[in-house]
């Protein structure tokens, strides 16, 4: 599975930058999760590579901050007993990754001000809740 990556229109990870680990699964699958290689982990040395654009680098470095081990993303996939499903997913999850990080930021909100109107409402409003809860009271003696 040496073929690249493909993030976006934008990003395309080469194969060769791509390193793969395997090694022995935990939990259910018995002895053949004891024995196989099922474990994938997938690196991708992010700081180091030539494949995206700085500018857009450093942006998914800073969303990436805490997932990133000097620099270099790691995804594990043990999710099945099949070392070629849990290739597959671990791919996946780097693409999902490192498409999430790519996006650009969310323009940030403008503050307002209600309208008057719009204040003039949520006083009457309340004058309004507080004369129904006064009339709840008990009635005033004569």
């Amino acid at each position: 599975m040496t073929d690249d990556l493909v993030v976006n229109a934008e990003i395309v990870v080469p194969g060769d930058e791509l390193q793969w680990t395997f090694s022995t699964s935990g939990g259910p699958g018995g002895q053949h999760a004891n024995r196989s290689n099922t474990r994938v982990e997938l690196r991708f040395d992010l700081e180091a590579t030539a494949s995206i654009d700085p500018a857009l680098k450093n942006r998914m470095v800073d969303r990436l901050g805490s997932r990133l081990v000097r620099g270099v993303l790691i995804v594990v996939a043990d999710d099945t007993r099949s070392q070629w499903r849990n290739r597959a997913l671990a791919r996946r999850r780097l693409a999902h990754l490192l498409g999430d990080s790519a996006r650009p930021p969310a323009p940030e909100r403008r503050t307002t001000k209600p309208s008057r109107a719009a204040r003039r409402r949520r006083l009457e409003s309340k004058r309004r809740r507080g004369e129904t809860k006064r009339l709840r009271g008990k009635p005033e003696p004569d």
